[in-house]
């Protein structure tokens, strides 16, 4: 006969301590009181290095998982019972201890430009930016598309949480920041999204917008309520985006980025690598059927291989010959 495992007295979710991150903690938190309304839901607050250091650009200590590890090891340790992401921030190499069980309903996905509070007439595309506008973003996604369409621009690292940066912005340091429009709208700040970026002037991160919960694989009771807090559609979308990252074998913070749409019962998926002085940008194009969207991500993956994505995703092995 099948058993059912017993409901949970208290659900322990693992965060970093931003404010989006934090918002982040409390969506799941609601969602999941939602789904196990006897269940007390705990948020247990864990600095990471990328939080500590607001200094050094995140490729120099680590990159991958540097948002990621530590609210991963609260979950290994029994600290935590899920660990909840932004899952543009979370590798795709799978974590021995770890199953990726919970995604919610996407939020925005694009990325956006942001002004200075006091600026007027604000520009309404890329092309009406100011010569050699100050651009902040340490982003290598974001700043070799913005190259592509705008080589003047004058792109610049930026670190910090979002009330950071925009405190940079309105100081001067930047005629512009690049934003994650998903972030800005979850903190109440989508008054300060000035222009949207939208593709092809600029495809999103590989899971932008979405978040990703981690918990342990034999805890199967709270797998079944991040089962049931999981948005089928999202989940599928960013299954094929991830799958081309993994594919290629590339990071987070690689210069690859990726549009998915899905429209009646089929998925497609645009991506495109681009070097990092912008000039060169390689892009595909593939679409199937909903339920067979993770074969999509090599499928793209093997194109941009051909089209000699390897230089631009793994500078270190030299030019594909």
């Amino acid at each position: 006969m099948k058993t059912h495992p017993v409901a949970r007295d208290t659900i322990r979710i693992a965060t970093r301590s931003s404010d989006l991150a934090l918002w982040q903690a409390c969506f799941v938190r609601d969602q999941l009181r939602r789904v196990a309304p006897t269940a007390a839901v705990e948020i247990i607050h864990v600095s990471t290095v990328g939080d500590r250091d607001q200094k050094g650009r995140l490729q120099q200590f680590g990159g991958l998982g540097v948002f990621t590890r530590e609210v991963q090891k609260a979950v290994l340790t029994g600290d935590a019972d899920l660990a909840v992401h932004s899952l543009k921030d979370l590798p795709t190499a799978v974590v021995d201890g770890l199953t990726l069980a919970g995604i919610p309903p996407r939020g925005a996905m694009f990325d956006c430009l942001v002004f200075p509070a006091d600026s007027e007439h604000l520009p309404t595309r890329v092309t009406e930016l100011k010569p050699q506008a100050r651009i902040g973003t340490g982003s290598p996604r974001r700043q070799a598309q913005l190259r592509h369409h705008r080589p003047d621009l004058t792109l610049a690292d930026v670190r910090g949480n979002v009330a950071t940066r925009l405190q940079k912005l309105d100081q001067g340091e930047f005629d512009a920041l690049v934003l994650a429009e998903a972030g800005l709208i979850r903190l109440g700040l989508e008054h300060r999204i000035g222009m949207r970026l939208l593709p092809p002037v600029l495809l999103p991160a590989v899971g932008q917008g979405a978040l990703g919960i981690e918990c342990r694989p034999d805890d199967v009771w709270v797998r079944e309520q991040l089962e049931a807090i999981t948005d089928c559609q999202t989940r599928r979308s960013v299954e094929a985006e991830r799958s081309l990252l993994a594919e290629l074998q590339a990071g987070c913070h690689a210069p690859v980025g990726v549009c998915t749409q899905t429209r009646d019962a089929q998925v497609t998926l645009d991506a495109v690598v681009l070097s990092p002085d912008g000039q060169t940008r390689l892009h595909t194009s593939q679409t199937t059927d909903v339920e067979r969207s993770v074969e999509l991500g090599p499928l793209c993956a093997n194109d941009l291989r051909r089209q000699g994505a390897e230089e631009w995703i793994h500078p270190e092995n030299g030019p594909a010959r």
